[in-house]
């Protein structure tokens, strides 16, 4: 039976998976290194999954559909910007009512729009197709898994290694830890730390407007209503898992995405779909809590031997 689920197959459903909560979290990584936390990434990908969706069925562009993604998710963001940059407010009341917002509103568009309630598929099938990389698609096990992607999905794997560029090796990258860390004393320098946490801000509304349109228009082709289903709230999660380096948010990423696709996998075998549902989340909070184990665990040990 083990043969049967876990197979190549497998791990390409797997990058599937993974690449929206990648996205994601990537923003809210970047977010966190300029010391803004960024908890509205769920709402911020639902609304980037409408916005694709609604922009394909006008346009009939898949270009088109993930820019207005961006936007739509953008637009979200600069509330949290002004809310808990600008104006001082708590960035996890914002960004919950920010999700809330989201929920509501793309709800209320749905059949005011579409005339749909529910779900909504645009005319035209319009996709984020996969992008075949030649002879490198050929490769046995690996080319299915690695090159045989979406855009979104190279962009994804590629981000990771950029943004580690980004981050521990540009001045600019410094500056935003900097802000993150200690902003008075990054202002004395002048470094601006209202422009940098914007700027971080939007760079997440960008990263989970993406990933809404990955979603909807990359793994399903269809908008359901609240089809985020929580990826928002596993991107933060995995911020948290790879305290906010990209390498270790790619590998928590990695796990939630294994869960996902091996759910669906144990769906095909019999097992009741609340428990392959649940899965994911279940596995999330365990890992959380041997990470938050093994933390308070080094603590004690280096408060010890001092």
């Amino acid at each position: 039976m083990l043969e049967q689920v876990v197979d190549a197959s497998l791990w390409a459903s797997v990058m599937r998976a993974l690449v929206p909560v990648l996205l994601a979290a990537i923003g809210g990584m970047i977010c966190e290194r300029a010391g803004v936390f960024q908890i509205s990434l769920e709402g911020m990908i639902l609304v980037g999954a409408f916005g694709a969706v609604a922009a394909a069925h006008v346009s009939g562009s898949a270009v088109v559909a993930a820019s207005v993604a961006a936007l739509a998710a953008v637009a979200l963001s600069l509330i949290l910007a002004f809310g808990a940059v600008s104006r001082g407010g708590n960035a996890i009341v914002l960004g919950v009512a920010i999700n809330i917002l989201a929920a509501g509103l793309t709800a209320f568009l749905l059949p005011q729009m579409f005339g749909v309630r529910g779900s909504f598929q645009p005319d035209g099938d319009v996709r984020i197709s996969s992008l075949s990389l030649g002879a490198l698609s050929e490769i046995p096990f690996v080319g299915r898994v690695l090159f045989d992607l979406s855009i979104l999905g190279y962009l994804a794997l590629l981000l990771v290694p950029a943004i580690w560029f980004f981050l521990f090796r540009t001045q600019i990258g410094l500056r935003l830890r900097g802000v993150g860390e200690r902003p008075l004393a990054a202002s004395t320098f002048g470094v601006s730390p209202h422009l940098y946490k914007y700027g971080a801000v939007i760079a997440s509304g960008v990263l989970a407007g993406l990933a809404g349109a990955q979603l909807s228009l990359g793994n399903v082709g269809v908008f359901t209503a609240n089809m985020s289903s929580g990826r928002g709230w596993i991107a933060v999660v995995a911020v948290l898992l790879g305290r906010a380096h990209p390498f270790g948010v790619l590998a928590a990423c990695v796990l939630f995405g294994f869960t996902e696709a091996f759910g669906f996998r144990l769906q095909g075998q019999g097992l009741p779909v609340q428990i392959t549902d649940a899965l994911p989340f279940v596995v999330t909070l365990v890992v959380l809590v041997i990470a938050r184990k093994r933390f308070t665990r080094l603590l004690d040990l280096t408060a010890g031997n001092v």
